[in-house]
């Protein structure tokens, strides 16, 4: 009696996002974000300015323009309002542009070592939040400078960068998946940040805006709803709150469901192909 036929190899998938061990996941993306950002500076003289000098002299130049030719300096504290807004949407670009080839650019590491593959875009962005905290100190400092007074509505501050570091994760996440199989994902994310830059009201006072135009921005855009509660609780309250700018307080639901939305599907997306990434590559 013949002996039955030898069964072909199985597929055999690669590790899971998270792998089931969040004190692991929670470590290595500790350790690799802390070398990243000693890496970012090593031998260099000037070290932590270079991550400070890009959106100082995006402010820079920004402000000379808007206060001398387009004369948005008469707003209350628009200095602070458009360095804070800059500060954000640093962290935002970070976290997108640096997460798009953080999967393809450690391919070795995937392809030999067996870890949670969450732990790489999650890297970035924790990276992403060091230079954040950094920069909010300067931006604290400048802001006290200019005569921007503490008030308790400062507690709003971690609540309102949670809601913004969710976003930049779920995106983080989806882009760094998209990218293995997708390489346009790349200028498709350049475009849209550069897009996002300019429909929030980072450069102008959002209520300068038509308030139709107004209500559309925060409604969709939900850094410009983080923004607008920002120069609101932080700097200026003479300013329209975001719920009074998009026109009631359950409004609000409609860009915090967009947050939840990305950051579902951001999991959901990179979850499914974590298994299949080093055979992708």
């Amino acid at each position: 009696m013949s002996a039955p036929p030898t069964p072909r190899g199985r597929l055999v998938t690669g590790p899971s996002a998270l792998s089931g061990d969040t004190r692991r996941f929670i470590l290595l993306t500790q350790r690799i974000a802390a070398m990243e950002f000693k890496l970012r500076f090593f031998d260099s003289v000037l070290g932590y300015f270079w991550s400070l000098a890009r959106p100082l002299l995006l402010f820079g130049v920004l402000f000379v323009i808007f206060t001398q030719f387009v004369d948005f300096g008469d707003a209350p504290f628009y200095g602070v309002f458009l360095l804070f807004g800059i500060v954000l949407f640093t962290f935002m670009a970070e976290c997108v542009s640096g997460s798009v080839s953080s999967v393809v650019d450690k391919e070795n590491l995937v392809r030999k070592i067996h870890f949670p593959r969450l732990v790489i875009p999650m890297s970035v962005v924790l990276t992403a939040i060091f230079s954040l905290s950094l920069n909010l100190i300067v931006v604290l400092i400048f802001a006290l400078a200019q005569g921007v007074r503490p008030r308790w509505t400062w507690l709003e501050l971690p609540l309102l960068l949670g809601v913004l570091l969710v976003l930049a994760a779920g995106f983080s996440m989806l882009v760094s998946a998209l990218y293995v199989r997708m390489r346009d994902m790349r200028p498709i994310s350049d475009v849209a940040l550069q897009v996002t830059f300019y429909a929030s009201p980072i450069l102008y006072p959002l209520e300068r805006a038509d308030p139709q135009v107004q209500k559309l921005i925060l409604l969709f855009n939900p850094l410009a709803t983080v923004l607008q509660q920002s120069r609101h609780a932080l700097i200026d309250p003479a300013t329209p709150s975001a719920a009074e700018a998009i026109g009631g307080a359950e409004r609000l639901l409609v860009p915090m469901t967009i947050v939840a939305l990305v950051f579902a599907t951001g999991f959901v997306v990179f979850n499914r192909a974590a298994p299949r990434i080093a055979e992708d590559l």
